[in-house]
């Protein structure tokens, strides 16, 4: 009989009999092998190695969460004016996160209010005590929204990369939002680390949409790097403070040959207007729909904030004058 092995999975120390292969592991915990991503000693094991990989003692194994994946492909009312994204076409210009609801339930009915299209995702460890547990594609069809893998809680490139080559192996995913903060406090993004993954990353032929701070020096390096969209911060995360540097978000849109969109900061309505009203191509956002009150009625509005933005942005606002100047005419005046 073979001697048992000790190893160390998700964090959890856990027993086996000696010659277990990543296979029988997965299908002695219960899981789908189509639903999740195995990372061996920090190396990402195939899907058509999982037969062939065979633990041995000491071994760390992750085992994430298979997160979906799948693109958008409702009607699209106006051809001539769509959100264009490394060559997928969105009718919405909104982007929403799916953390901080009370459950996927709400999760799920406010992303349909909001009518977004693409939705961002974390990569997270499978709960092994409970592998039947609802997982969010349950709730969000991969078949009808396009998942975008985040690298939230990232502080180091090693990080996001690591996460984002996982949530590749879990869902195939090539379109991808990098983020590597500088810490904990302002979780402000660390422009070094960032452009560190995001050279590697577009390296290994992922499709990159970076979250940045909002300097036209940087955004223009970005895009030149290869990164398919540019999206500085409106203020910090999760912070709902609006749109607090305009010039520079303009002089951003002015300049990019790639969709901008504001992320992180928007608070209500009115600041995702703002952002499309400045010529931004979109706006992401979780929290102001999240943490508020009715977050299902707060995704609507923001939908429609989003899309009068836009509109006004078209439209070509007045110039803004120093004195009145009546609407009526004067002439004929009694």
């Amino acid at each position: 009989m073979s001697s048992e092995i000790s190893v160390t999975i998700n964090g959890e120390r856990r027993h086996f009999e000696g010659g277990i292969d990543i296979a029988a592991l997965i299908e002695r915990l219960g899981l789908d092998p189509h639903k999740v991503a195995v990372e061996r000693n920090l190396a990402i094991v195939p899907k058509s190695a999982y037969t062939d990989t065979r633990l041995e003692e000491g071994d760390r194994i992750e085992i994430v969460h298979f997160i979906g994946g799948g693109e958008a492909t409702p009607e699209i009312e106006n051809e001539d004016d769509v959100l264009e994204v490394a060559g997928r076409r969105y009718a919405s210009r909104l982007i929403v996160g799916t953390g901080k609801y009370r459950d996927f339930e709400e999760t799920a009915r406010a992303v349909e209010a909001s009518g977004a299209e693409i939705v961002t995702v974390a990569v997270r460890r499978v709960n092994l005590s409970d592998p039947s547990k609802p997982m969010l594609v349950d709730h969000l069809s991969p078949e009808r929204y396009t998942f975008l893998p985040n690298t939230a809680g990232c502080y180091t490139a090693e990080d996001a990369l690591r996460t984002l080559r996982l949530a590749r192996e879990a869902g195939g995913f090539d379109l991808v939002k990098l983020e590597v903060l500088g810490d904990e406090k302002t979780l402000y993004p660390d422009m070094r680390e960032t452009l560190r993954a995001a050279e590697t990353l577009i390296a290994e032929d992922f499709k990159v949409m970076v979250y940045m701070n909002d300097d036209p020096i940087m955004a223009r390096e970005l895009e030149e790097m290869g990164c398919v969209a540019l999206m500085p911060l409106g203020a910090p995360i999760g912070s709902g403070l609006g749109i607090q540097n305009p010039v520079n978000i303009r002089l951003i849109v002015e300049q990019a040959n790639v969709p901008v969109l504001v992320d992180a900061g928007v608070g209500t309505a009115s600041d995702a207007a703002i952002a499309m009203e400045l010529g931004c191509d979109g706006v992401l956002m979780n929290t102001a729909i999240a943490a508020a009150k009715d977050p299902v009625r707060m995704a609507r509005a923001m939908r429609h904030a989003v899309i009068a933005g836009r509109a006004a942005y078209l439209a070509g606002r007045m110039p803004k004058k120093r004195y009145a100047d009546p609407s009526s005419p004067l002439a004929g005046l009694i």
